[in-house]
C-alpha cells in the first residue's frame, strides 16, 4: 500500500482480539430496522453461542420490529431517532413482554443512536444509511468499540474525522466491495499490492452512450436489471455514483492512491471485488450476491462464521463477464475521484449535492445527465475546500447545507425550510439486501 502508517482496515491487524470461543461478542446494532440490521439480526439468532446483542437503534418507523428484535435478542437498550416514536414502542414492547417481564431501557432523539454506539459492548455495527450516521461512528471509534461499517457516508463526508479518531484494526468494512477487498488483502503485505478493483453491475444502463441517456426516465433509471432497491440506491447504480463513493471509501480504509484504484463493471454481481499483486496475480473474493457473508466478516473478524452466507454450485455451468467503465457516459467515477483527491469538505458536497439532484431527477425537474452536470457545477463553485486536522463536524454539515440549498436552487426544487440529510432513515427505503452491490 504506503509506507504511511497502518491504514483504517487492515486485514493483519486485530483491533480487541476476543475470540468467539470465548464467549458470546457483545454486540450493539445502529440502524437495526433496514436491510443491514434485520440481515445481522438473523445472523445472530442462527449463532446465539457466538453473538450476544446489548442495544440496538433504529428511525422509529418499524416499531413493532424494532420490538420483536428486542424480546427475540434480549437487549438491555432500545433507541429511536424519532422522540415521537416512543408511545407507540412502548406499547409494542409491552405487547411482545407482557407483563411479568421488565421493558428494555429506552433512548429516543437524535442522539439515541449516538449513545448507543458508546455503550459497553464489543462491536458497533453501523447500518444507518446516510450523513446522519457521522455521529455515532465517532462515537464508537472514541468509546474504543470495534467498528464494523455499513455506513459509508461516515468516511464520504467525515473522512478526515474518522482517520483522526480510529486505531489501527479498529475498522472492519461492510460494504461488500470494501469486505472484498478487505479479504483479499489478507493474502499478502501492503508493498505486494499494486492495485485495488471494484468491480460494478453497470446499472440499467449499461452500453449506453450519453446521447443515449439523454432522454431516459425515472421509470427506465429504476428498472435495474437485478436488484430490487431503494429509489435513491437504484438511481445511483445507473449514474455510478456508488462507485464513485465507493472508490473514495477504498482510498480512505486502505491508504492506497486514487490512480490504483479501478472500476470495472461485471453485469454478473459475483466477483465483488478484487487485489492486484505487484507480482501480476489479481485475488478476486467472489460469493452469490448476498450482504450475509460482509456482515459476518464485520462483526466476527478475525474469525468466519460457518454457514453464514450461500456458496457457489459449481455443478452448474455459469460465464462471468467483465468490461472497461466508460466514463464518458458515467463522468461520476472520475468526479469521485477529484473531490477525494480535494478531500476535506467537498466529498460532503458531491455527496449532499447529488442527493439532490437525484430527487429534482425523480421529480421530473432535472434530465438524467443533468444529475451529475449539475453535481459538477455545485463542486467547481465549492473550489478548494477546507481540509486536515481542523476539519469539523460542524464544517461537514454547514458545507452539506450549502450543497444542498445550491443543488435545489440550480436543479430548480423549492428551498427547504430545515437542514435534513435526504438519507437519514435507517429503517425504510434506502437500503436493499444487495445495496452495495449495484
Amino acid at each position: 500500500m504506503s509506507d504511511s502508517p497502518a491504514p483504517l482496515a487492515d486485514p493483519h491487524l486485530v483491533f480487541d482480539p476476543v475470540s468467539l470461543e470465548d464467549g458470546a461478542r457483545e454486540l450493539a446494532l445502529l440502524g437495526s430496522t433496514g436491510s443491514i440490521g434485520t440481515q445481522a439480526v438473523d445472523l445472530v439468532l442462527r449463532n446465539p453461542d457466538r453473538f450476544k446483542v446489548t442495544a440496538l437503534s433504529a428511525n422509529g418507523g418499524r416499531v413493532g420490529l424494532l420490538a420483536e428484535q428486542a424480546y427475540r435478542l434480549k437487549v438491555r437498550t432500545v433507541a429511536v431517532a424519532q422522540e415521537e416514536a416512543v408511545p407507540a414502542l412502548r406499547e409494542a414492547l409491552e405487547a411482545q413482554y407482557g407483563s411479568t417481564e421488565p421493558l428494555p431501557e429506552i433512548l429516543a432523539g437524535p442522539d439515541a443512536a449516538t449513545e448507543v454506539a458508546a455503550s459497553d459492548c464489543h462491536t458497533v455495527l453501523n447500518g444507518i444509511t446516510g450523513s446522519i450516521g457521522l455521529a455515532p461512528t465517532l462515537a464508537a471509534l472514541e468509546a474504543g468499540r470495534t467498528l464494523a461499517l455499513a455506513n459509508k457516508e461516515s468516511l464520504i463526508v467525515g473522512g478526515p474525522l474518522v482517520k483522526a479518531l480510529a486505531k489501527p484494526g479498529q475498522i472492519i468494512p461492510v460494504d461488500s466491495e470494501h469486505a472484498a477487498l478487505f479479504q483479499a488483502l489478507a493474502a499478502g503485505t501492503r508493498a505486494d499490492v499494486r492495485k485495488l478493483v471494484v468491480t460494478a453491475s453497470g446499472g440499467p444502463f449499461r452500453g449506453r452512450t450519453r446521447a443515449e441517456l439523454a432522454d431516459v426516465t425515472p421509470e427506465d433509471a429504476l428498472a435495474h436489471p437485478t436488484w430490487a432497491m431503494g429509489p435513491v440506491i437504484t438511481v445511483n447504480s445507473a449514474t455510478l455514483v456508488n462507485k464513485g463513493l465507493e472508490v473514495i471509501e477504498a482510498h480512505l480504509l486502505y491508504d492506497i492512491p486514487f490512480d490504483r484504484i479501478e472500476v470495472v463493471v461485471h453485469p454478473q454481481s459475483y466477483v465483488h471485488s478484487m487485489v492486484e499483486f505487484t507480482d501480476g496475480s489479481t485475488l478476486a473474493q467472489a460469493t452469490p450476491p448476498d450482504m450475509s457473508g460482509p456482515i459476518a466478516i464485520g462483526i466476527g473478524w478475525p474469525e468466519r462464521i460457518p454457514d453464514a452466507a450461500p456458496a457457489f454450485d459449481w455443478t452448474k455451468a455459469s460465464s462471468w463477464e467483465f468490461f472497461p467503465l466508460d466514463t464518458e457516459a458515467f463522468p461520476s467515477v472520475g468526479l469521485a475521484r477529484h473531490v477525494g483527491e480535494l478531500a476535506g469538505t467537498a466529498p460532503a458536497v458531491f455527496n449532499a449535492a447529488n442527493e439532490e439532484c437525484v430527487e429534482a431527477f425523480l421529480k421530473g425537474s432535472l434530465p438524467f445527465n443533468g444529475i451529475m452536470d449539475t453535481v459538477t457545477e455545485v463542486v467547481a463553485e465549492h473550489g478548494t475546500p477546507r481540509s486536515g486536522t481542523s476539519l469539523t463536524v460542524a464544517d461537514v454539515l454547514d458545507a452539506e447545507t450549502w450543497a444542498r440549498a445550491r443543488a435545489r436552487e440550480l436543479a430548480g426544487l423549492p428551498a427547504r425550510s430545515t437542514r435534513t440529510s435526504r438519507t437519514s432513515g435507517t429503517d425504510e427505503t434506502q437500503q436493499a439486501t444487495a445495496e452495495a452491490r449495484a
